[in-house]
């Protein structure tokens, strides 16, 4: 299962799969990509849905998911869904930022466009909460609060390069982010690690050299 969800992050998440590489031990690594491949699924709901209440009824999905792993009852046939509820119970991770990122998505069955503090709070909870479980699975006990900082400039320069009014907001948030994740411990930089890649020209070589110049700094 674990490798159906890489292979999955690898085609649909290259970013984030990439600074997942980062990650030396492999269970970690898997369970980091489970986070990504729960993220991917939420991003999916509002995408594939043909109108607004279909969209509701897959997040709705996801949430009941969360019922039935906190509950400890039996979660349904989905690789992603298992693979989750084996990462909050062998983390022990909090509800809250997994809520978050499902809340998060309603926003995007609103046809009407984001203005630029409603997609840095989309940020925020959507790549930020995502590298912030991400840190707490790399570094436990440490504070992956900083972690948040980096996914959410990840994301938003990801939504500004498809909307050009969140552009400079996008820079100004990197800036700090780049600040804030300097904070995080070692072992959980590649949490935020892909927050390197939203600038300048991109092709897969210049990817990677990034990114390992990112790691080996310490800095985005």
């Amino acid at each position: 299962m674990s490798d159906d969800l890489d292979d999955l992050i690898r085609r649909v998440d290259p970013d984030r799969w990439l600074s997942s590489r980062f990650i030396g031990d492999a269970g970690k690594r898997a369970d980091v990509v489970a986070i990504y491949a729960y993220d991917h699924e939420l991003a999916r709901a509002p995408k594939v849905a043909s109108n607004a209440i279909l969209g509701e009824i897959r997040l709705t999905w996801w949430r009941e998911v969360l019922d039935e792993a906190y509950e400890g009852r039996p979660v349904r046939h989905h690789p992603t869904a298992q693979a989750l509820a084996d990462v909050i119970r062998r983390h022990e991770l909090p509800r809250e930022p997994l809520e978050a990122m499902i809340d998060a998505r309603y926003r995007e069955l609103d046809a009407n466009p984001m203005e630029p503090n409603e997609a840095l709070e989309w940020a925020r909870d959507t790549g930020g909460r995502a590298a912030e479980l991400a840190a707490m699975i790399l570094a436990p006990g440490r504070d992956a609060g900083p972690a948040r900082a980096g996914g959410t400039a990840w994301a938003l320069a990801r939504r500004a390069s498809d909307d050009r009014r969140t552009a400079a907001l996008a820079e100004r948030t990197r800036t700090g982010a780049a600040a804030a994740v300097r904070k995080l411990a070692a072992e959980a930089f590649p949490a935020v690690a892909h927050a390197a890649l939203g600038r300048g020209g991109r092709s897969p070589l210049r990817d990677r050299l990034r990114l390992f110049w990112a790691v080996a700094r310490g800095r985005i």
